[in-house]
């Protein structure tokens, strides 16, 4: 066991569930970093009926002093009420917070000192994030990256670039205003925790930017959230959803912002009529096999 006594500086905060096939990479991205200061990773189980369980235990075996496993018996995301975010957050002790999903994995060892550094040296940044890798299902990747490069962004780039605009495995914020504000209802409301995260960030500071690709997020993985949205009535409800979203923090925010949000509206309406289309076309296409 380790005498470090130093605080905890940055906790990483990994949820899994079902991924045997990921985990490892994933987890081998936490246990590589290679820093000046203490960290954890808290990778929570969700009660999965593969060996995930079994790889997260024996992680945290090996290197006790990093992996802080949570195993539950019982599915907390689909209770829908706020649970899994609740014990996440009563396990988080950093001043920092770094997210890794159980399928995505980081390939770079200096990923946490580097966003560390610049958010110490950036006071006025609430979040900051970096370009990544987006892997395919087949294989092949390509460089995500925001369009135009710049060292920071606001709000305004988050919510014209919509979820794709950072990769959640890329983002690295400072976790006292959660702490000390907690999720407000356009966020504990919504069913993706991503966008209104970087959106209660953005009201917080400036967003930092580090073009560096640290990390790899793979696309339409199996186990993932994006495959269990197979459904026309999953789509539209999924859609209506984030329209509540949008709207409720409108009202957050005072209407500051609405304008663009309406604007972001107006594109994610032309966005749900190109993918109803496009199931359409496919229904008739397998109609007529």
């Amino acid at each position: 066991m380790s005498n470090d006594n130093r605080p905890i500086m940055v906790t990483i905060r990994c949820i899994t569930y079902n991924q045997e096939r990921y985990i490892r990479e994933c987890l081998e991205g936490f246990v590589m970093q290679q820093t000046d200061f203490r960290f954890e990773a808290l990778v929570h189980d969700d009660a999965s009926t593969d060996g995930t369980a079994d790889i997260v235990r024996g992680y945290a075996e090996r290197y006790p002093d990093i992996i802080k496993p949570i195993f539950e018996t019982e599915n907390q995301y689909s209770k829908h009420d706020g649970s899994l975010g609740r014990i996440m957050d009563e396990n988080t002790h950093g001043k920092y917070v770094a997210i890794c999903e159980g399928d995505d994995y980081w390939n770079d060892p200096t990923k946490l000192q580097k966003q560390f550094d610049f958010m110490e040296s950036h006071p006025e940044c609430s979040l900051c994030f970096h370009s990544d890798y987006h892997l395919k299902p087949n294989g092949e990747w390509y460089l995500h990256r925001p369009k135009q490069i710049k060292e920071f962004y606001s709000i305004e780039h988050v919510l014209l670039g919509g979820g794709g605009f950072m990769a959640t495995n890329t983002m690295f914020y400072r976790w006292e205003y959660i702490r000390k504000e907690g999720r407000p209802d356009f966020w504990k409301n919504c069913p993706i925790g991503d966008m209104p995260n970087m959106l209660f960030l953005g009201t917080k500071g400036r967003i930092g930017y580090i073009d560096s690709p640290m990390s790899t997020y793979r696309l339409a993985a199996m186990g993932s959230w994006t495959l269990r949205q197979n459904s026309m009535r999953n789509i539209i409800r999924h859609h209506k959803a984030i329209i509540k979203m949008f709207n409720e923090f409108d009202t957050y925010t005072d209407f500051r912002h609405h304008i663009v949000i309406k604007k972001k509206l107006r594109k994610n309406n032309i966005q749900l009529f190109k993918t109803i289309l496009v199931l359409y076309v496919r229904r008739i296409k397998k109609y007529f096999k």
